[in-house]
């Protein structure tokens, strides 16, 4: 046991616990009553069935989510956590697997409620800390049954590695801390469960070994029906050669009893969903509603800049490569095939953006796989001098993503609407400005206005602006004669309807716009009640002289928009 303690993979298992530990005790959201609100959003919908069956005994009608809601504030909105039936009543569209897992930790919720003498509504604060610690302690133990798996191939030293950038160099640390009650950090140690069984039953196959297996696998599967592709780790495993498919078949011959058992573990894993889906639908199996399109699939997933995996994950590139370097290893056929089929799922599913995510989040759950694929990468090239740059870079990456997942919490990392102009103004930049937000909207800037001439400047006041839905509330209008450039500053204290709200630029000829342009009052600078700067440019030079007449400047709102105290400035540029 001592020597487990003192080896460098174990402590790298323990750093990464407290590194996410601090991570989600360093995130307070003061919009929700109990400041780390947890189960909300999608979060809600893997989690509902435990106080829907242990607390209000009602799974299908939902008549507690009301109340539950105006207190606490958890469905986002509206409640596309559960699908309404044609007969009635309620169906959960998220799967039951990771509230299983949560279960425990429910109960010691419950139970800290009670003793607390807060309210046992499995909303209550007890219920947030206690599933928030239920994600960190099962994330834990994938890292140790991972550990046990790398060590099995690896020595201590790329174990140690592996560990650490598999965990802190990716996106993972976001969804087993901050976002951990979503279904990746449950969901984490059965992979690596999974692998450790397989290599178990592959040197000793007994038939509680093919037992687990399967039970790993239904639930697995019924906490996110595309883990069905976990099955591939053991049917795979040790046919790392053509040649090896001969004593793979005599050994599973030999046992050929431990199928019965490893399927008789899969249908008690799944059966939960199944009673459950029996007694809200009358039907064994409910479709969801997910839709794929794998004959084009969506590859913005892996390079486009809104949230692509190898951009903003970039241990993603040597996890990948890592695939075509496990020559010998008896994981390797099985490994290849589990994450090029898991990537290309990923990357054709319909709604190919995962909500507000950082990086490609549907992947999380399955690194303890991309982990062997990443030592082989490491064993390779961590040789010789290769050492100091491999920690180097290493170094790098998991500083990038320990400062990129702060700058996401914060909203600087646009949940939804990255751009690659965008990105770079604020890569490693701890206070973008108003004009680096502009980005998000135009790609028109001037980064250096010593290279133009001041061709004139009007300053506007409002001590009140109100736009209504679908309106439009005109600043000012601004005339153009040589102008090739405007940048328009606006300093406003937003009262109400901030999110919705929109700084806009027409250019108008003859009464028609010719050009429009919308800048977005909802940045990560911005709150209600306090004054906030907008600045952007627009760019007039494809224009000739008098084909625009003026430029509209307002705002405008999909909801009702109110401000006071509005400055506003426009200038106008012309090339020197």
């Amino acid at each position: 046991m001592q020597s487990i303690i003192r080896s460098r993979s174990f402590l790298a298992c323990c750093l990464i616990l407290a590194v996410s530990m601090l991570y989600r005790f360093n995130y307070f959201t003061n919009e929700s009553k109990n400041g780390y609100n947890a189960t909300t959003w999608d979060a809600l919908g893997y989690y509902m069935y435990l106080p829907g069956y242990l607390i209000y005994d009602d799974v299908t009608e939902l008549k507690w989510m009301p109340k539950i809601d105006s207190t606490y504030h958890v469905t986002g909105g509206q409640m596309y956590q559960a699908t309404p039936l044609e007969k009635g009543g309620y169906a959960f569209k998220y799967l039951g697997g990771v509230a299983i897992m949560e279960l425990p930790f429910f109960y010691i919720g419950h139970t800290v409620a009670y003793f607390a003498d807060a309210p046992q509504d499995g909303f209550s604060w007890p219920y947030q800390y206690a599933i928030m610690f239920g994600a960190l302690f099962w994330f834990f133990i994938g890292c140790l049954i991972l550990r046990k798996v790398l060590l099995r191939f690896y020595n201590e030293t790329i174990t140690t590695l592996t560990i650490l950038l598999i965990c802190l160099a990716s996106n993972a640390l976001q969804y087993v801390s901050i976002d951990g009650a979503m279904s990746h950090s449950f969901i984490f140690p059965l992979y690596a469960a999974m692998l450790w069984l397989t290599i178990r039953w592959h040197e000793q196959p007994k038939r509680t070994t093919a037992l687990f297996m399967g039970l790993v696998a239904g639930l697995a599967i019924i906490s996110r029906p595309t883990e069905l592709i976990i099955v591939f780790i053991p049917i795979l495993w040790s046919l790392e050669t053509t040649g090896k498919l001969k004593s793979k078949w005599a050994l599973v011959k030999q046992h050929r009893n431990h199928i019965f058992y490893a399927a008789a573990g899969g249908i008690i894993g799944i059966l939960p969903q199944l009673l459950y889906w029996k007694q809200a639908t009358g039907s064994w199996v409910y479709d969801v509603g997910s839709k794929w399109f794998f004959l084009n699939p969506w590859w913005r997933v892996l390079i486009g800049f809104e949230k692509g995996w190898f951009i903003y994950t970039p241990i993603a590139i040597f996890m990948v490569i890592g695939l075509f370097l496990m020559k010998g290893k008896p994981f390797r056929r099985s490994v290849l095939v589990f994450c090029l089929l898991n990537i290309w799922i990923i990357i054709s599913w319909s709604d190919w953006r995962y909500g507000a995510s950082y990086s490609t989040r549907a992947l999380v759950q399955s690194y303890p796989v991309f982990a062997l694929a990443l030592a082989a990468f490491l064993e390779r090239t961590y040789v010789n001098r290769k050492r100091i740059l491999v920690i180097g870079l290493g170094l790098y990456l998991i500083g990038v993503n320990l400062f990129q997942i702060l700058q996401y919490n914060a909203g600087d990392l646009h949940y939804d609407h990255m751009n690659a102009r965008y990105y770079a103004a604020i890569y490693l930049d701890a206070n973008p400005t108003p004009l680096d937000y502009s980005l998000l909207d135009t790609d028109e800037i001037i980064r250096n206005e010593s290279k133009f001439t001041t061709t004139k400047k009007a300053v506007l006041k409002h001590s009140k602006v109100s736009a209504k839905i679908g309106g439009e509330f005109g600043l000012t209008t601004f005339p153009i004669q040589q102008e090739q450039w405007i940048k328009v500053k606006l300093t406003i204290n937003s009262i109400s309807g901030r999110n919705t709200g929109s700084l806009t630029l027409k250019c108008f000829q003859k009464g028609k716009v010719v050009k429009e342009k919308r800048f977005r009052i909802g940045t990560p600078l911005s709150k209600d009640n306090q004054v906030t700067t907008y600045e952007c440019y627009l760019d007039l030079s494809s224009f000739k002289t008098g084909e625009i007449e003026y430029v509209a400047v307002g705002l405008d709102s999909f909801d009702t928009y109110e401000g006071r105290n509005a400055n506003l400035t426009i200038t106008g540029f012309r090339k020197s």
